[in-house]
């Protein structure tokens, strides 16, 4: 018994009425592929006095019935138990019965332990088939346990103060809404579309004119769009813009600069040319961190330069990029220190050029207390971001998704 009770132990069974009596390996060949199986063989038996049907003192046994339940394993490999079971027979009223077993849900021959690894690698990103390889089942059973009696769509929750909004790509090409709370990462509400009219009307159903006007503020991307409604539905609500977007449409325009006077110069074996492209790098980052006394080798332009000295090159040649890259720098100073002066000052002050940063210094315009509450509030979008990389992982390795419902089911799993 002590021997059963350490195979059970490490099997995580809990079930004392289970006895081992008998471990094995065998060789079983699944679409061609040899697999080397364990097998515990055991029995369930248990004191049955009162029929379940007709509550008599006239039961007896009668026989067993083999089951062959899926367990979880130790060491990876597949694992089966098979598991003869008591039957009973109520000499009565004539009415059968088996012993049943906390482990398994009746009539089901995978156990809750195997169901528990299945969610936990669903959490993971993992696909369907490779979760049946890990776990000793069909892809069906896997599909079953995932998506039998879960709902896809997030029930009513109390509103947070501080809110996350974007879109990614679900299915068919469409752009779903998804929405999280800034401060605890939970999420909020999955949509199945982007569109204005299906986002105001599920917060202006779901929750309470109080509810909503407790929001505080609401991170977004520069779309537009959500800054249309964004104050219908939250009357007390700022909008904070995202700092990474911001930076990364300055960045754009820096880039848009340098490219033009690639395409200007014939001569690709010049100095300049080979500065702008393969030193690209220096020109996004952040002034104060370029290195200016140590000198260092610089691939592709076979010579021994600092950082300032290369940035200083390219700016004394090219006046126009100069006023771009100084713009790009004064955007990343403002954004990183939250110098709204700075930034303030730049707006007013710029003078258009003919160049990508002109379309950028409007958007700032158009969008300015966005920008100013993202240098004053420390929320971002940084959060969903990283909830959408989890969703593209996750389409990437499922090789996309034709179920929205399965979809959001698995967005629900992942971020658990």
């Amino acid at each position: 018994m002590s021997q059963d009770n350490s195979i059970l132990s490490l099997l995580n069974i809990k079930d004392e009425n289970i006895e081992i009596s008998q471990v094995e390996n065998q060789i079983r060949y699944v679409g061609g592929e040899k697999r080397i199986i364990k097998v515990l063989h055991g029995r369930l038996t248990y004191r049955l006095t009162r029929c379940p049907q007709c509550g008599f003192r006239s039961i007896v046994k009668n026989g067993t019935r083999l089951t062959k339940l899926r367990v979880t394993s130790l060491t990876g490999q597949e694992t089966r138990l098979h598991l003869r079971k008591q039957r009973y027979l109520c000499r009565n009223c004539g009415q059968t019965c088996g012993a049943h077993t906390p482990i398994v849900t009746p009539n089901h021959s995978i156990t809750n332990q195997v169901r528990i690894r299945i969610n936990e690698l669903a959490r993971n990103s993992l696909t369907a088939e490779m979760i049946a390889k890990l776990v000793g089942v069909s892809p069906t059973s896997v599909q079953r346990t995932i998506y039998t009696g879960r709902k896809a769509f997030l029930e009513h929750r109390r509103l947070p103060k501080i809110l996350c909004f974007d879109e990614f790509r679900s299915v068919h090409s469409t752009f779903s809404f998804i929405c999280i709370d800034a401060q605890t990462h939970n999420l909020v509400t999955l949509l199945p579309d982007r569109l204005t009219k299906h986002i105001v009307d599920y917060f202006l159903n779901q929750y309470s004119l109080a509810e909503r006007q407790a929001v505080e503020a609401v991170t977004m991307d520069l779309n537009a769009q959500y800054q249309h409604f964004i104050h219908r539905i939250f009357p007390n609500a700022e909008i904070i813009i995202d700092r990474f977007h911001i930076v990364q449409l300055a960045g754009r325009a820096l880039d848009q600069a340098r490219l033009a006077i690639l395409h200007e110069l014939s001569d690709h074996r010049c100095r300049h040319y080979k500065m702008l492209k393969s030193q690209w790098r220096l020109f996004h980052r952040n002034e104060s961190q370029l290195n200016s006394q140590r000198k260092q080798f610089k691939r592709g332009l076979n010579e021994y330069l600092t950082d300032q000295e290369v940035v200083d090159t390219i700016t004394d040649q090219f006046p126009d990029f100069k006023r771009v890259y100084t713009s790009y720098q004064t955007i990343l100073h403002a954004i990183q220190e939250g110098d709204t002066a700075a930034l303030k000052a730049l707006i007013n002050h710029y003078q258009p050029i003919q160049s990508e940063m002109d379309t950028v210094i409007s958007t700032f315009r158009k969008n300015w207390q966005g920008i100013k509450n993202a240098c004053c509030y420390q929320y971002s979008n940084g959060p969903l971001e990283g909830i959408i990389r989890k969703i593209k992982q996750l389409k990437r390795g499922c090789f996309g998704f034709k179920n929205l419902a399965h979809l959001f089911i698995r967005i629900k799993l992942i971020h658990a």
